[in-house]
């Protein structure tokens, strides 16, 4: 009996490109849902973008544009990014859409008449000159723990601390700089901590990953806190009904968007949205990155319960992708945009590449560029085209293009084939992709050995039939070895499928045979990836992300310090500044952002923390010389004694860029 699947991916939001972080998810998803799709399966898949939001409204404010037009051109983008790498969802919406607004309220009310929603007075820092209340990223100063300046209004990049934006010291909004001041508003929260049992009792059923329950587990021993689920005005989302200036906060409508884009294609198509989404005679499924799993494994299946909705049967977690073994880099390239790559690669590729590397667990993948040019021209191309690349020419030119029948040996590499079957489709159910690539490069080794000796080249010069029935087995191999990658490839499988002259390709057909059966003439299946195209691609997202201005769809407001109080030559003329070298680089524990550096001042030491974990890798600083503020008063850390500061420039985070002295210089030498 076919099984109904719904499926959902994160919503994206609107204020950006797509980038291959992002699509670790997505291709994840539309590669578990192509499956259920070749298995006979009714599958679903919905997807939008998150539209609402303080940022939305500033990044629209500060290109000159209205809201609504910003997520509109984003919208066209996201979608054409999404179509580049063959992502086939049944609806993409957006949560700026009726259905959504109808489902808000509904959910909203259903919650209140539970006694699931309270009121409750807030402070909250507000910016009279933009006449806005300022989220936490809006707000900005120094640290209420290590002092560290600029830092954002919710948790420091230095020492790890949160901490409300009220907590900070001296700050100052981010978008006009002017100091905000503190307002007393009245607030809607809803009750978590009445969900607690309910909630627990879904996470003990498997509703996702053991490591993922381990994590509520913490959540749930602190203790589950009322959630602020509105923001006042001006702010661009749904108002609250019955409120004037209230609005309800992105994080509420955020996951109903998955309800609204189910809504707007079962009506379109003449589907029960009910039936769709909240009977048993429709499976759900979310696919999450592990950023999210408190909205989505607390918050949002809670409210759902409040309401009367479903909630998901299973919530599938994802880790995040590294590039070269460290974060993604817009200084190194290695933050690309989706249409950055599209420019320069098959989009065929990534999909395999993150499918060698997906698995059931949460642990973050990585994308090496070595590894990843070697592995589609090792696999992809050496091994599964290569294999119709043997045979179907030689068939066209010298055996007109006819299949024969299988001997006792080709029938005995196509039951090995076909016995790895239901094998692979456990392990596509359960999410194991990695291991479904090793068993089928596992196979198509199999065959390629069967071609090495049954050498169709040579026999073609002195046994014509005998060279058919040869290759009809390897043909058989290439259609069975092509349905157990179509999930994962499927433009490849679409060239494969026509070469072959058959019907589109399904579980189903394993075991069917090629026999006495025409083929079409060969194309290329795939090109081999040459390194050029990496390394500029890479290039041009040095400059995309490093030189050139963000485009319209992702301006951002631009943020400007506060000028700090007047100093003089006098000042200056206090700071000694040495040549150190690193004589050791390495990460600090519990500090995302911290590498702790120990340098060399010409005989003397010193112990520095710096913030520029994102920038660089402690590998890279080994042996740099740098320059040191060196008489800088010692400064205790809960990560231990910092004693001076070397000197970088730039914007932050991964923008960051050491000073270096040459390398002629001597440690302890004065820097004028």
């Amino acid at each position: 009996m076919p099984r109904k699947i719904v499926v959902t991916s994160a919503l994206p939001y609107a204020n950006g490109p797509i980038h291959i972080g992002h699509l670790v998810e997505y291709l994840q998803t539309d590669i578990w849902v192509r499956f259920h799709k070749m298995c006979g399966n009714q599958c679903l898949y919905f997807c939008a973008d998150d539209t609402h939001g303080t940022p939305i409204m500033i990044s629209a404010r500060a290109a000159g544009i209205s809201p609504e037009e910003l997520i509109g051109r984003v919208y066209k983008e996201h979608k054409a990014d999404f179509d580049g790498f063959n992502v086939k969802f049944d609806n993409y919406y957006s949560t700026h859409s009726p259905e959504n607004r109808y489902f808000s309220e509904l959910i909203f009310a259903r919650l209140d008449k539970a006694g699931s929603i309270v009121k409750r007075d807030v402070e909250q820092t507000f910016c009279e000159s933009c006449n806005m209340s300022l989220p936490d990223r809006f707000v900005r100063g120094a640290c209420p723990q290590c002092k560290a300046e600029d830092q954002y209004g919710d948790s420091c990049e230095i020492c790890s601390a949160t901490y409300r934006p009220i907590d900070l010291i001296n700050p100052y909004c981010a978008t006009c700089r002017a100091k905000p001041a503190l307002k007393t508003t009245e607030h809607y929260f809803f009750k978590l901590a009445d969900y607690k049992q309910r909630l627990k009792e879904l996470i003990d059923g498997g509703y996702t990953q053991k490591s993922v329950a381990n994590k509520l587990d913490e959540w749930f021993t602190t203790g589950l806190k009322d959630w602020d689920i509105s923001r006042d005005g001006p702010y661009f989302g749904f108002k609250i009904p019955g409120e004037e200036n209230k609005f309800f906060y992105v994080w509420l409508d955020a996951p109903i968007g998955y309800m609204a884009s189910a809504k707007n294609y079962c009506d379109k198509n003449n589907l029960d949205f009910d039936k769709v989404w909240n009977s048993d005679e429709y499976e759900l499924y979310h696919f999450i990155g592990k950023d999210i799993m408190y909205f989505h494994a607390l918050f949002f299946p809670a409210m759902l319960m409040g309401s009367d909705f479903k909630p998901a049967d299973k919530l599938f977690v994802h880790g995040f992708l590294t590039v070269n073994g460290g974060k993604m880099s817009k200084s190194r390239g290695t933050f690309i945009r989706a249409s950055t790559y599209l420019k320069y690669l098959n989009p065929e590729y990534l999909r395999y590449y993150y499918a060698s590397k997906l698995t059931d667990s949460i642990e973050d993948i990585d994308l090496k560029t070595e590894d990843f040019i070697n592995k589609i021209n090792s696999d992809l191309v050496g091994k599964f085209a290569n294999l119709a690349s043997r045979s179907g020419p030689m068939l066209i030119k010298k055996l007109n293009a006819q299949l024969g029948q299988l001997d006792d040996r080709g029938r005995q590499l196509i039951d090995k084939l076909t016995d790895a079957k239901d094998h692979i489709i456990k392990d596509y159910e359960n999410l194991k992709f990695a291991a479904v690539v090793r068993t089928i490069i596992a196979l198509a080794d199999e065959a390629n050995r069967y071609v090495e000796q049954n050498q169709p080249w040579i026999t073609i010069k002195t046994d014509l039939e005998k060279t058919r029935t040869t290759l009809t087995a390897v043909i058989n191999a290439v259609r069975i070895l092509t349905i157990y990658l179509k999930p994962i490839v499927p433009g490849y499988a679409r060239k494969v499928e026509n070469f072959l002259n058959v019907d589109k390709l399904k579980f189903a057909d394993v075991e069917t045979l090629l026999q006495n059966h025409r083929i079409n003439e060969f194309q290329r299946l795939v090109e081999r990836v040459d390194e050029k195209q990496v390394d500029a691609m890479i290039e041009e997202s040095k400059e995309d992300q490093g030189t050139k201005p963000p485009a319209p769809a992702e301006a951002e407001a631009v943020v400007t310090e506060p000028f700090k109080p007047e100093c003089t030559i006098e000042d200056f003329g206090k700071i000694d500044l040495r040549i150190a070298k690193v004589i050791k680089a390495e990460a600090v524990e519990g500090a995302d952002k911290l590498l702790r550096l120990n340098l060399d001042l010409g005989g003397t030491q010193k112990n520095v923390f710096a913030a520029i974990a994102q920038a660089y890798e402690p590998d890279e600083l080994t042996g740099k010389i740098v320059i040191c503020l060196a008489n800088l008063k010692p400064r205790k850390m809960r990560f231990g004694l910092s004693e001076g500061m070397i000197l970088a420039a730039g914007t932050g985070r991964k923008d960051i860029f050491i000073l270096s002295a040459d390398t002629g210089a001597k440690p302890g030498q004065t820097v004028t």
